[in-house]
């Protein structure tokens, strides 16, 4: 499983290189997301993984639950980048969307 920290995503976002997939709860996305994720709740992932293509970068709010669903989609045959340090590691701002 390939691994990157928030500073080398924020680096692909700038340079709109990143389709961000964020796994938490449909709460915890709403109180705060990096900019331009996707919510796909990982209590969803089983129905919904089809949605998520190789590349995709996978994150939460602090590593486990998107390594979780990276291994999960990998055993798919979809290999994703886990955030490692997840939201809580994003120092830039975060969207409310």
């Amino acid at each position: 499983m390939q691994t990157i920290d928030a500073g080398q995503l924020k680096l692909l976002i700038e340079n709109k290189k990143a389709i961000i997939i964020d796994v938490r709860e449909d709460f915890e996305y709403r109180n705060g997301h990096v900019p331009g994720a996707k919510n796909l709740p990982l209590s969803q992932l089983e129905e919904k993984y089809q949605e998520i293509t190789d590349g995709n970068y996978i994150i939460c709010q602090s590593g486990a639950r998107s390594a979780r669903a990276c291994q999960y989609l990998l055993a798919k045959g979809i290999e994703t980048i886990n955030i490692s340090g997840g939201t809580s590691a994003w120092d830039g701002q975060l969207d409310f969307d």
